[in-house]
């Protein structure tokens, strides 16, 4: 499997972890605020193979305990599982970052018990859902199906937005919030800019903005909290 990006160590990415964070390429959306967008488009050259990737987890056991999985979509590789397999028998927790598109592979990882977290993109309400994953068109079915297997399983979770000025608003969070329903938490992340954002003229919000989000998220998941906002 090619890799196509490794952040050695982070504090941030896994809850409760120290861990190292895995770019895959590749993904079947198109948000136009996206932050790894060199990986969705295919013009990130990969950095290393799984088998150069095994080999510095073997060198940083004891040091890591955790592996964050993201992309791009990684559910899209077929060879994911066995990646996860082989990173778990180093006696690492894996974490994977999805957004929620393909619960059948989601569905074979948690059947299987390969990981320790998980945490799903939750892209705005359903009526606005196209146009911030930047398609035509979207069907809402697998994202639902993917929350109800989220549900159904002891597998740790979060539900997490991305909030961007121009794309959201407050009560946008409560058809967020039906789709997020029973969920044990819930982070809304205020839009950076960088240079591989595709598109220009998205901000962040306003910490005033933010709290509003939050504050109607509360009527639906107990546990919201904000990141990367100076509280």
């Amino acid at each position: 499997m090619k890799i196509h990006g490794l952040q050695k160590m982070t504090l941030l990415d896994f809850p409760g972890r120290v861990a190292c964070t895995v770019f895959l390429g590749g993904c079947d959306l198109r948000c136009p605020f996206c932050h790894n967008f060199e990986l969705v488009d295919g013009s990130a050259p990969p950095v290393m193979d799984d088998a150069q990737l095994l080999a510095f987890l073997e060198k940083r056991r004891g040091l890591l305990d955790g592996v964050a999985i993201t992309g791009g979509e990684p559910t899209l590789r077929p060879d994911l599982p066995d990646l996860i397999r082989s990173i778990r028998a180093l006696g690492y927790a894996v974490k994977l970052d999805t957004n929620g598109n393909h619960p059948g592979v989601l569905s074979s990882l948690l059947e299987e018990n390969l990981l320790d977290y998980a945490a799903m993109d939750v892209k705005n309400a359903p009526e606005k859902y196209a146009l911030t994953a930047g398609l035509a068109s979207f069907d809402l079915s697998a994202v639902r199906e993917s929350l109800a297997l989220l549900r159904s399983y002891q597998t740790e979770y979060e539900l997490r937005t991305t909030v961007v000025d121009e794309l959201h608003e407050p009560e946008d969070f409560h058809g967020i919030g039906e789709l997020a329903a029973g969920a044990p938490r819930f982070f809304l992340q205020a839009f950076t800019d960088r240079d591989s954002v595709p598109y220009g003229n998205f901000h962040a919000p306003s910490r005033e903005k933010m709290e509003a989000c939050a504050q109607v998220l509360r009527q639906y998941v107990a546990e919201v909290q904000l990141r990367g906002v100076d509280l």
